[in-house]
């Protein structure tokens, strides 16, 4: 790291921790395809506590051009992803939470493995390929949509999804519910 880089929290060990961790998640899921449902419950285990520990740990930057800010995952790509994991999941893909992101939180909803961990996925790759375009402002808005859509979207997912496979790695069955 150069001089002029000492002062760009852009680059700071937060950062580029959280960019490892997302980089790690994003490529088992890019290579999903090969992967049986024990790998995937297991690696998702391990790795979506750090990805909420680092994503909890980012710096607040604001972007001084929010217009830098892209997505890049298509919805065909989502698609891809999410349709191999709920045929891998099968019986097992669907469960109930509570999720106190909605209206009425004590009705349970029903859930489903393979689109919170498609969603995390996406907002991951999208953070990854933004902080590749390697500009200040692309960084910058890599950061703040990360830590914006932490609070607000692949954070609870990973709260909602973790019983369930911490369940399904040590139970090994499907979980009735009272609803």
């Amino acid at each position: 790291m150069n001089d002029s880089n000492i002062d760009d929290i852009t680059l700071s060990k937060p950062v580029i921790e959280m960019a490892t961790v997302a980089n790690e998640f994003c490529y088992f899921f890019d290579t999903i395809d090969s992967k049986d449902k024990q790998t995937i419950l297991e690696f998702t285990q391990r790795i979506l506590p750090l990805l909420y520990l680092k994503g909890s740990l980012l710096p607040n930057v604001t972007p001084e051009y929010p217009e830098s800010n892209e997505r890049f995952v298509t919805e065909e790509q989502w698609e891809r992803i999410f349709t191999v994991l709920r045929d891998k999941f099968g019986k097992d893909d669907e469960y109930w939470v509570i999720d106190p992101q909605y209206i009425n939180e004590t009705e349970p909803l029903k859930a489903s493995l393979s689109e919170n961990i498609t969603d995390i996925y996406q907002d991951m790759k999208d953070f990854i390929l933004l902080m590749q375009k390697n500009t200040l402002a692309a960084r910058e808005n890599a950061v703040s949509e990360c830590s914006l859509l932490m609070a607000n979207h692949w954070g609870y997912r990973i709260g909602n999804i973790f019983a369930r496979i911490h369940h399904l790695i040590y139970f090994g069955e499907e979980i009735s519910s009272p609803y």
